[in-house]
């Protein structure tokens, strides 16, 4: 006879549907943004002890965890066949149990938005409305599902820019980079996950058309990618994060050929471990923007000790 779950089997249960390693690359995404893209006429000291930035980023990562949350309720017929073990865990806290850690979560985003600004409860509001369309209705079209997923990706990255009022040419190319990046990593998702879909007659990208049809729709996607990059390198303010962006050029063509080629699980799940780790180094490699900007910063935290 099975034992019924402990409240530490419960915890585990709900801590499996979130993605804490997104959360996290999320979490540090935000940080570095604010301190080298959006307050480089700020000091280190100032950036770092404003509460609202805080509040900000505490409240996206609650928007994002109750969004791992519903969306794990919605995918749980589909994930049973290509996550089986972490499905089993899930099955240790009640559907009713995951909903009153949403309801908590979105509440908590909400009231920390509410302490920053007007515009950050527009905001959130909009993210978690938009969260909850994705996982209840945009997710059964293929086609919406790939680009409604990538947005909501995308947005955690601009709440800063909301926070701080501020745009750039650098901003939007770079966040048109990573939009088109997202969506490559989707696309390669749902080819690797075609099993559970065509088993639980979900319709996916590799259902609905032909696998010819994606990679070339991919293949285009990648190479629109290589338009902000070229444009970005000429900013003389990105410093040595201009690496980064010549090894994606390198790493472009290797890609290309690799969908291609590929054609197994094996084969997707390579791509789609290497758009992760792309958009990883990506993330850290916001720190390499004028390396000058994190010296002068904390030259001026010694001078006032």
């Amino acid at each position: 006879m099975q034992k019924a779950p402990t409240q530490k089997h419960k915890l585990l249960g709900i801590f499996s549907a979130l993605r804490v390693y997104n959360i996290l690359l999320l979490l540090v995404a935000q940080y570095l943004a604010a301190i080298f893209v959006f307050t480089v006429d700020k000091s280190l000291e100032t950036v770092l002890l404003d509460y609202h930035l805080h509040c900000v980023v505490i409240a996206t990562v609650f928007t994002v965890s109750a969004g791992y949350i519903i969306n794990d309720f919605y995918d749980a017929p589909i994930d049973a066949i290509n996550k089986p073990i972490k499905t089993q865990i899930g099955n240790w806290v009640s559907n009713k149990t995951k909903w009153k850690v949403y309801f908590l979560f979105n509440f908590v985003a909400f009231g920390l938005s509410a302490l920053v600004s007007w515009r950050a409860v527009v905001f959130f509001s909009s993210y978690i409305f938009l969260i909850w369309l994705y996982s209840h209705k945009l997710q059964k079209n293929p086609t919406i599902r790939v680009l409604s997923i990538s947005i909501l990706d995308v947005l955690p990255f601009f709440v800063i820019f909301v926070y701080y009022n501020n745009i750039s040419e650098f901003i939007l190319l770079h966040g048109a980079f990573l939009f088109g990046l997202i969506v490559s990593k989707e696309i390669v998702k749902d080819l690797e996950k075609t099993k559970g879909a065509l088993l639980k007659e979900r319709q996916t990208l590799v259902i609905k058309y032909k696998r010819k049809q994606i990679k070339l729709f991919l293949y285009v996607i990648l190479l629109v990618t290589a338009v902000p990059v070229c444009r970005i390198i000429q900013f003389p303010e990105i410093g040595l994060m201009r690496y980064y962006f010549y090894l994606y050029a390198l790493t472009l063509p290797f890609l290309i050929y690799y969908i291609f080629k590929s054609r197994s699980f094996k084969n997707y799940l390579f791509l789609h471990n290497m758009l992760k780790f792309l958009l990883v180094i990506g993330v850290f490699s916001l720190s390499l923007i004028d390396t000058s900007v994190l010296l002068i910063r904390l030259l001026n935290r010694v001078s006032l000790l």
